[in-house]
């Protein structure tokens, strides 16, 4: 059946091309190539020209179907040759993967509607600023700018996904909602021989919004992101080197919200075009660059074992060292040209109708690690030692737009430099580790800050995991202590509308988890324990505009409960996650107490070929004191005390695959009018309408 199908797309293609030909105006030589085209091989005839037969829709199909046997014997090039790895999987040993080519959670392409990580945000498309839905602290130490709404657009070295390719890998992803959000991706990878493979990412994002879409600078988002890697392995399997430069580009708009933002899903009599409704600043957006190479290399010393992990040979060292080297350049920058007619800030400092704020950090990262294993004769029990020392060096400067008075008394526009710091971190790093087969894992990791700016930080964490059979399951328990330096927005900010001066003392939590996880049931459950002290967070007085950071004096106190389960019967599938969230500072961390997502689908099979999930998702919350975001801070704060009503938010979709194509038909919203006509998840920024949306994955392999 598939051949027969490929028979008919192929037919339909040729008489599709030969009718696109037609368009094409002949320059009189018999030539109808379009410019640019490249005349394939099979039209170049080395003999003789011969006028050729023209062929009916019989032959033609006749033809094709020859041709299609005369390759069944022709090796099938396909996911199998194709193997992926990351960084964090080349610690103990090289670990690489098959390549995922499932439909499973495709329809979830936003990093703003990840089931179990959901986000709000200034409109709910991508690249817009947004901020954690749930309560998801920071696991970090050490310096930290404060600026992270635009952190889920980048990639990062530890995105970069590392191949190994038999043959060449290429995958294009595209993603449309007509212009309001429109994307694309394309990953590809190749061997330039057996142990050096490289490849790229390359990414863009032109989603232009819901509201206010008629001007270029109002809604619309810009976002580039290019990252080039390689993975070396030596012949001897001792050596591994993994390499990447990275270039992000990222531009979200900074209109200050709609003007009718408080009557559009309430006025009956309301009545307006929301693409050409007004903003409060259409000229002033924010846009982050970031440049960087990133560098890691380990070798294997001494003698290496060989262990068999689920039927595959791994090799596991006895002594590693490896280093890592990164540099980074990070640029930060706010651009209003408006006149603040509708008070979005709540003062100037320098210039009342023009900002130019911008915050530039270099970084220079160095680790060097070594790390002891030791193993029993079956090489099941083990236990390893890691130590290492991170070296940081950090320089930042910070940039105002003011006016200056010239040696003539006349008035100009200068770029005023307001900060330039230059300081080094020195960290030092343990891990202890014991391994009994595969039953028994306690860890232990050790990351301390002993010299530098931020001297004093610390991240303590702790594991231990106990496994029975597969049946069984597994117990994770957990625990973490850290002491993180507040972020340098909090305490030393300088621009245009916003000057802060604070000296507040380090963020501490203490976190306590237990997690059971049971593969085979798809069932896992995790409960965690939260105590924040001196947390640091955003604020206004009397629900105003004049934001502040602030330091509780008092500890946070939370408890969170989530529950994944999957269920199937027969064809039919459901996937379930809820989470239950309970502290005693609610209208601090403005956070739902109970979030639910659950997703229904149909599997089938069409023509035997095609295989499709049809289905509907479901999102829910419960109702929360709404955070309201500061325009030209880039942070969202504790505003007015505004609680908007909740309602399930649905999704009907259709996935599916043939070949190496994944594709996805979906109405976001489904429900819009039901039981509301739209949502808010921030104050005075409506969410999206009802959508069609469209996504094909098309992979290719040669």
């Amino acid at each position: 059946m598939l051949a027969k199908l490929r028979y008919i797309l192929i037919l339909l293609f040729s008489l599709s091309v030969q009718a696109v030909f037609a368009q094409f105006p002949s320059n009189g030589n018999g030539n109808t190539q379009y410019p640019g085209q490249r005349t394939p091989n099979y039209m170049r005839d080395t003999s003789k020209n011969t006028q050729q037969k023209q062929l009916s829709g019989d032959e033609l199909m006749d033809t094709l179907r020859k041709r299609e046997e005369e390759k069944e014997d022709s090796i099938v090039f396909d996911a199998s040759w194709i193997r992926v790895s990351s960084e964090r999987f080349m610690g103990d040993s090289t670990q690489d993967f098959s390549l995922d080519t499932t439909l499973r959670n495709y329809e979830n392409y936003s990093p703003l509607y990840q089931p179990r990580s959901p986000r709000i945000s200034l409109g709910g498309y991508v690249g817009i600023q947004q901020r954690p839905l749930l309560f998801e602290p920071a696991k970090t130490i050490g310096f930290d700018a404060g600026l992270h709404t635009l952190d889920p657009y980048m990639i990062r070295p530890e995105d970069i996904n590392y191949y190994r390719a038999r043959v060449q890998y290429t995958n294009l992803n595209y993603v449309s909602g007509g212009s309001a959000e429109q994307f694309v991706k394309i990953t590809h990878s190749q061997n330039v021989n057996p142990r050096l493979n490289v490849g790229f990412n390359l990414n863009f994002n032109g989603s232009k919004g819901y509201y206010s879409t008629s001007s270029v600078l109002r809604q619309n988002v810009s976002d580039v992101n290019v990252a080039l890697f390689t993975w070396y392995e030596s012949k001897s399997k001792r050596y591994n080197m993994l390499g990447n430069i990275i270039y992000n580009n990222l531009k979200a708009p900074e209109s200050g919200a709609i003007i009718k933002n408080d009557i559009i899903f309430t006025d009956a009599n309301a009545t307006f075009d929301k693409t050409l409704e007004q903003v409060r600043l259409p000229q002033s957006f924010t846009q982050w660059k970031t440049a960087g190479i990133h560098l890691r290399q380990s070798y294997f010393i001494g003698h290496v074992d060989s262990v068999k992990t689920k039927g595959k040979a791994v090799l596991r060292p006895t002594q590693r060292v490896t280093h890592t080297f990164s540099y980074t350049r990070s640029r930060y920058q706010f651009l209003q040209d408006d006149i603040d007619t509708y008070n979005v800030f709540p003062d100037y400092y320098f210039s009342s109708r023009r900002s130019n704020d911008s915050l530039t950090i270099n970084r220079m990262h160095n680790d060097f690690a070594y790390s002891f294993y030791l193993r029993g004769k079956s090489a099941k029990n083990e236990a390893k030692l890691d130590i290492g020392l991170e070296h940081d060096l950090y320089n930042y400067t910070q940039h105002v737009l003011d006016t200056g008075t010239n040696e003539f008394g006349n008035l100009y526009i200068r770029n005023n430099k307001m900060q330039n710091v230059l300081f080094q971190n020195i960290t030092i790093k343990g891990r202890i580790g014991y391994r009994l087969s595969d039953r028994v894992l306690l860890e232990g990791d050790v990351r301390q800050i002993v010299a530098g700016r931020d001297f004093g930080n610390f991240l303590y964490d702790a594991k231990l995991m106990i496994g029975g059979s597969d049946k069984v399951g597994k117990v994770i328990l957990g625990a973490y202590q850290q002491n993180a330096s507040p972020p340098l927005m909090a305490t030393r900010w300088v621009s245009n509308h916003y000057i802060f001066n604070n000296d507040f003392g380090n963020v501490k939590t203490t976190n306590l988890s237990f997690n059971y996880v049971n593969t085979p049931l798809q069932l896992d459950l995790k409960a965690e324990y939260f105590l924040i002290n001196d947390y640091i967070y955003y604020t206004s007085a009397s629900g105003g505009n004049d934001v502040q950071p602030a330091q509780l004096s008092t500890p946070i106190n939370m408890i969170k409960v989530s529950l994944g389960k999957n269920l199937s019967w027969r064809k039919w599938h459901f996937d379930a996650y809820g989470v239950y969230q309970k502290t005693d500072y609610q209208d601090i961390l403005r956070t739902p107490e109970i979030y639910a997502y659950g997703s229904l689908y149909f599997t089938s099979t069409w023509f035997k070929v095609l295989y499709n999930n049809l289905g509907v998702t479901v999102r829910y919350n419960t109702r929360y004191l709404a955070p309201s975001y500061a325009t030209g801070l880039g942070q969202f704060y504790n505003g007015a005390d505004v609680t908007f009503s909740s309602y399930p938010v649905a999704t009907a979709f259709m996935k599916a695959t043939i070949d190496h194509v994944n594709l996805f038909v979906q109405y976001d919203y489904v429900n819009q009018g039901l039981f509301s006509k739209g949502f808010y998840t921030v104050n005075r920024y409506p969410m999206q309408d009802a959508m069609l949306k469209l996504g094909v994955s098309w992979t290719f392999f040669q």
